[in-house]
């Protein structure tokens, strides 16, 4: 479902990508693309880099446009709160754990089996949470303990 280029554009339907507001272009392009092992498909104005299905898009914030009058976009504030985070679903998550690690991701956690996925988390470089999970017991049946938290 892509145009020209590898452009997301759908030709029917609907197609879902992630808009995230970085500070560095640059910096964030090579965090997924080196890293994450993305395809750069623009190098900015935006920037939009394919991951695996996914296409993560990346700009500085600025002030409103016609579009969105009175709506700023910002820079994210990291901390210990979050109330959105990429997801990555992964076929084996020690290999992605130790192949990024070596790349100079930096992980939270190591990978932590919690009977439904053995899953992890690490933040790209302006702070944004990703959790990188693949799933075991989900598979079976089994689900997440929901007192263990999120």
């Amino acid at each position: 479902m892509t145009g020209g280029a590898g452009i997301p554009a759908p030709a029917e339907g609907l197609l879902v990508s992630l808009f995230l507001t970085v500070r560095d272009v640059e910096r964030s392009r090579d965090f997924y693309s080196r890293i994450l092992g993305g395809t750069v498909v623009m190098a900015e104005n935006p920037c939009i880099v394919q991951l695996s299905n996914s296409w993560i898009i990346m700009n500085p914030g600025g002030p409103p446009t016609p579009d969105k009058p009175g709506i700023s976009v910002v820079d994210y504030e990291p901390g210990d709160t979050t109330s959105i985070f990429l997801n990555l679903r992964v076929a084996d998550i020690h290999a992605c754990h130790t192949g990024w690690s070596a790349k100079g991701a930096t992980f939270v956690t190591p990978p932590l089996d919690r009977g439904a996925e053995i899953r992890c988390y690490l933040r790209d470089p302006d702070g944004y949470l990703i959790e990188v999970g693949q799933s075991t017991g989900l598979l079976h049946g089994q689900h997440a303990d929901p007192s263990s938290g999120r």
